[in-house]
């Protein structure tokens, strides 16, 4: 489900750039690090939810999935959103959007282990399972990928620099 809210969300930023002229999405890369921002809040938004609601994950669901080596789960939980929420507002300001894409990028790395433990302890979040190591890594691994792009840290297909390439992207 994140990949698609990743994907739509930035489909139509970048489409609100390239149909309706709207200059703030006049590139790839800026419309990804938008679309990157709207994942995070929705994905944020379940370490903050209570335990009684069920129809998404919950914080509870959170906190299972945290490694048992891992001090003081409930507060990671919470720190974890928190950073999330704040990458998403670092992303989408133009001045921040390169320090925030790296600490993103990092904040995924250190959250693997988080995700790969609720894949092999069988955690279930909102009553369902959690999404299978083969279909979680490679989702952690593309969102590593995009905020290090939308951040300007990768080059484009074209081997320039990412500011020059974010000066001439297209849909």
């Amino acid at each position: 489900m994140t990949v698609i809210v990743l994907v739509v969300a930035t489909l139509c930023f970048r489409l609100s750039g390239a149909v309706l002229g709207a200059a703030r999405f006049a590139t790839r890369r800026v419309s990804a690090a938008h679309g990157l921002a709207v994942m995070l809040v929705m994905t944020a938004s379940a370490h903050f939810v209570p335990s009684g609601v069920t129809f998404m994950p919950n914080h509870a669901d959170m906190v299972a999935m945290v490694p048992p080596f891992v001090p003081f789960p409930a507060s990671v939980v919470y720190l974890t959103g928190v950073l999330e929420l704040a990458g998403a507002v670092g992303l989408v300001i133009p001045a921040t959007r390169r320090p925030a894409g790296i600490c993103l990028a990092l904040l995924f790395v250190f959250m693997l282990p988080a995700n790969i433990h609720a894949a092999l302890a069988g955690v279930t979040l909102a009553g369902e399972a959690a999404t299978p190591l083969w279909q979680r890594i490679p989702e952690q691994v593309l969102y590593i990928g995009v905020a290090l792009w939308a951040a300007g840290v990768l080059r484009g297909r074209s081997g320039r620099t990412a500011s020059a390439s974010s000066a001439s992207s297209v849909l």
